[in-house]
């Protein structure tokens, strides 16, 4: 098939979403009563409405919130982005680079944020959904990603980025995290450093996850201190990164340098060392704009490179929903400068 084919032909594959008229059927009332009863109308009976929702269910209906955005003078031809924390400039530049892509075949990228809470992230995504989009670029927060499953088998193209999903396939656009943390920590080791400490956020992650292992990789390769009291998992805001470092100062035996697995841990980590005057050494996991003015050594990578690459994949998908699913792993690069030498 030419790929000048449009994605309807192309996707023929894919079952067919139920429309209001196939919940109608299946729950034995009329078109009118069904669209009253999902839109919550006070006049539908409790009995009706319910089983019109368990029909809702069986179908795996969506309501068509793009339909209605069409009606109101939207535009159909888009690309969800649902990612974390708003605030976070990491996702800024993701968006950038998927916008690029996505702009070249006169697609338009639609942005939620989750806020970093994995209880909204299904809600956030069925937003989406909803709109009929024609793909999913999702940086997953949850620990259950079944609920996507049926999406993808209608046909749906969800690629994961920078996590992957849990309990779901997808393609997926990741950072060598491991390799990277642990080219960080070496940093520090040779230095001279046999004290290190680890400031992360959040240990359910998959990105602190691989850090933390490979943090733990260059400990035993140069046979340092493995004092579980230098690791630390609860630094998720500026705040609580530099709460989290002035805590492992005052142990009796504090580390001489830090590894802050990304860049809000590494900028409330600096922000403490500051205001504390210690001479402790620093190296952060993800580059920010003022890591180079403040002189931060940094593991550092393409936030840009990430949101082109997820873009090219959910394109391809939608060209070719029945290829084999494609996991991308992307190279990090340690940027020396001199906080990783201060004691």
């Amino acid at each position: 098939m030419s790929t000048d084919d449009p994605p309807a032909a192309r996707r023929s594959t894919a079952p067919s979403r139920a429309t209001t008229a196939d919940v109608a059927r299946l729950a034995g009332v009329s078109l009118k009563t069904a669209s009253r009863a999902l839109t919550g109308h006070p006049s539908v009976r409790d009995e009706t409405r319910s089983r019109v929702l368990q029909a809702s269910v069986a179908l795996r209906f969506r309501p068509n919130g793009m339909a209605r955005d069409l009606r109101r003078g939207g535009v159909a031809t888009s690309i969800a982005f649902v990612f974390g924390d708003m605030m976070n400039a990491f996702y800024a530049e993701v968006a950038m680079g998927a916008t690029e892509v996505i702009n070249a075949r006169d697609l338009t990228l639609v942005m939620a944020s989750s806020g970093d809470q994995p209880a909204r992230e299904r809600p956030t995504v069925d937003s989406m959904l909803e709109r009929r989009v024609q793909a999913l670029l999702l940086v997953p927060i949850a620990d259950d990603h079944s609920y996507l499953e049926g999406e993808r088998q209608l046909g749906t193209p969800i690629v994961a980025v920078d996590r992957p999903l849990a309990n779901s396939a997808s393609d997926s656009v990741i950072f060598d995290n491991r390799s990277g943390a642990r080219n960080g920590v070496l940093a520090l080791a040779d230095a001279g450093h046999r004290r290190i400490g680890f400031v992360g956020s959040n240990s359910r992650l998959y990105t602190d996850i691989e850090r933390l292992s490979g943090y733990h990789d260059a400990v035993e390769a140069r046979g340092l201190d493995t004092d579980p009291r230098l690791v630390r998992e609860d630094a998720q805001t500026l705040e609580s990164a530099a709460a989290t470092t002035l805590a492992l100062l005052d142990q009796a035996d504090p580390p001489t340098a830090l590894f802050a697995a990304n860049n809000r841990a590494a900028f409330g980590a600096y922000d403490a060392l500051r205001r504390s005057g210690r001479p402790v050494a620093l190296v952060g996991f993800d580059d920010f704009p003022l890591a180079d003015t403040l002189g931060i050594t940094v593991v550092a990578h393409s936030p840009k490179e990430m949101g082109r690459r997820a873009a090219d994949l959910a394109l391809r998908r939608i060209d070719d929903l029945d290829g084999p699913l494609e996991h991308v792993l992307l190279p990090t690069r340690l940027v020396l400068r001199e906080s990783h030498r201060s004691h």
